[in-house]
């Protein structure tokens, strides 16, 4: 997520082509934009189609063209299909993400309760699965931010910005980027902890073996 600044009311504008861009283009806006939404803190533009979210901002959604019903893709250069590629591989890594983490829960608490060194392993295993998916699909999330910076992959992006808008613009890494890197590395630190702890129920089942071995003494009469 990361959020611009839009163009100050004092920016001298000589262009009619960019001062018509002020009231049809949604990226002459402030906004924050995540995986699924655009939303806009401030001014909002008025040929976009925007909704009140349950955190009470106006958002529009992010188009992946899934299904694409109207072949918009096919006039797409290159670049720009690479870069739509990668963006719904993005979001297709962190489902699968999220569900390897929803079995990880349960094996987890399945672990606890019976005290399994197995249970605990297979935990182990995904959340560290878990944490390579995340990882992935933040490595394309950045594959995506390059070719939206440095690639010509459609005029709402920065490189076809005019330079009055690339002038009176910040972009900058919001909270859930940091949460989401946070989360890449509390998911390897878990695998290890889980990893640990089975190894430690492994040892103690071993000694409890041992403990409970039945001698036979042979009968001396």
């Amino acid at each position: 997520m990361f959020e611009i600044t839009y163009v100050t009311e004092n920016t001298d504008i000589n262009s009619q082509a960019i001062l018509e861009s002020l009231n049809t283009k949604y990226f002459f806006y402030t906004r924050t934009r995540g995986l699924f939404r655009i939303c806009y803190p401030k001014e909002r533009p008025p040929t976009v189609e925007i909704y009140l979210s349950p955190v009470e901002t106006h958002c529009s959604n992010v188009d992946y063209f899934i299904p694409d019903e109207n072949n918009e893709t096919k006039g797409l250069s290159d670049d720009a299909m690479n870069r739509l590629h990668m963006a719904r591989s993005t979001v297709a890594l962190f489902i699968v993400a999220f569900l390897s983490l929803f079995i990880a829960f349960w094996t987890g608490v399945v672990g606890c309760w019976k005290r399994s060194p197995g249970n605990i392993t297979a935990t182990a295993i995904l959340m560290l699965v878990t944490c390579l998916l995340a990882a992935g699909a933040m490595a394309l999330w950045h594959g995506v931010e390059f070719y939206e910076k440095e690639k010509v992959v459609g005029e709402e992006f920065y490189q076809q910005w005019p330079n009055v808008l690339k002038d009176n613009s910040s972009i900058w890494y919001d909270w859930s980027y940091i949460l989401a890197w946070l989360s890449v590395g509390v998911a390897f630190g878990s695998s290890v902890i889980f990893f640990s702890a089975a190894i430690c129920l492994s040892k103690e089942k071993r000694r409890e073996q041992q403990n409970n071995v039945q001698y036979i003494m042979p009968d001396i009469t």
